[in-house]
């Protein structure tokens, strides 16, 4: 987290800025009307909005995962929280996650790793049911988001180096229990969801290119442990990754919702987002810096964002989230020709 807060790990490229929503001049809908609410999976949210699993697992992940479930709860929209490995194999500072389950926040994510369902050469053990089991109920969660993290980890000195057999074992675990797949800043193709989707998982986080790069802050990382081939590597797949606004656009068609992040830094990059059939928008980084430093500081960035979600509804003449999907927009820059590979 102090790599994420404190060094400089965004992509060098702006995807979301190359989708631009056209200006309604007269947009017949009076501000006050603009209401973005949605139901994602299930369960209402007073804005399409979901904080993306980012901490957990050390002594100050409790207070700022406190500040973003309050804040959460109040805003009315939906969170996840990082990693519970540490809590459900090692029963490390569970107190960092269990402490959002005390908040009414209206949809939540329990988060477990891809890497850390299939044996690993570093250890045997494995998350199977159970630690699943565990996971959800430490927060009270209503979903298992399971994350992709195969870049980070190649970067990471101490990385898992094994994917055989993790799609199989995330459909065992999508029999089991309610599951989003989401990705962690390198973006997901319609090939995989369609297998993943084969198999049973319910909805998608993309988490694109474009935002905070796991390899930039493995990178760091790998710099200060003096492991140099890995940071070589972090160096040379720094923007490694599908565009978020790519990804998104492939996967709106396999039917299953979308949540859209990677990069998603304003109410304009959530608009952005719906507008191109997305369920719902992620965001983190913003969030983190804000719960940081504390509640109010979060609730006003939550609030911010709703708001500026809601000036781009009112000047695209939207009342409702299913009319900012019906918006036209245009695509231009270095996103436009991924839509024609």
């Amino acid at each position: 987290m102090k790599v994420v807060l404190g060094r400089e790990v965004e992509g060098r490229y702006r995807y979301w800025d190359d989708i631009q929503l056209v200006h309604r001049a007269l947009p017949e809908v009076d501000f006050e009307e603009v209401d973005p609410s949605i139901t994602l999976l299930g369960h209402r949210l007073r804005a399409p909005i979901v904080i993306t699993g980012m901490t957990g697992g050390f002594p100050d992940a409790a207070k700022i995962n406190e500040n973003l479930a309050r804040a959460a709860a109040e805003v009315g929209v939906a969170m996840g929280v990082g990693s519970e490995r540490a809590a459900v194999l090692k029963g490390q500072y569970p107190k960092s996650y269990s402490c959002v389950a005390r908040h009414a926040v209206p949809l939540k994510f329990a988060n477990i790793g891809a890497p850390q369902i299939i044996p690993q050469k570093a250890r045997d053990r494995v998350v199977g049911a159970d630690e699943v089991r565990a996971a959800m109920e430490l927060i009270g969660a209503d979903f298992l988001a399971i994350h992709l993290n195969f870049l980070q980890e190649m970067v990471q000195p101490e990385g898992d180096r094994r994917a055989k057999g993790c799609l199989e074992r995330i459909g065992e675990l999508a029999q089991r229990f309610p599951v989003l797949v989401k990705e962690t800043g390198a973006g997901i193709s319609s090939s995989v969801a369609e297998g993943l989707r084969e198999r049973g998982v319910r909805a998608f986080d993309v988490s694109g290119t474009g935002g905070t790069s796991f390899a930039a802050v493995e990178y760091y990382r790998a710099v200060d442990q003096g492991a140099q081939r890995e940071a070589r590597v972090g160096k040379t797949f720094w923007d490694w990754g599908i565009p978020s606004p790519v990804s998104v656009l492939e996967l709106v068609p396999l039917g299953l919702p979308v949540i859209a992040s990677g990069g998603v830094r304003s109410g304009l990059d959530v608009a952005r987002a719906l507008a191109l059939g997305a369920s719902a928008a992620g965001t983190a980084g913003g969030v983190l810096r804000a719960a940081s430093t504390g509640y109010e500081e979060t609730r006003t960035e939550l609030a911010t964002l709703v708001h500026e979600l809601k000036v781009a509804m009112f000047l695209t003449g939207s009342r409702t989230v299913e009319d900012l999907r019906k918006a036209p927009y245009v695509i231009t820059g270095e996103t436009r020709p991924w839509l024609h590979r």
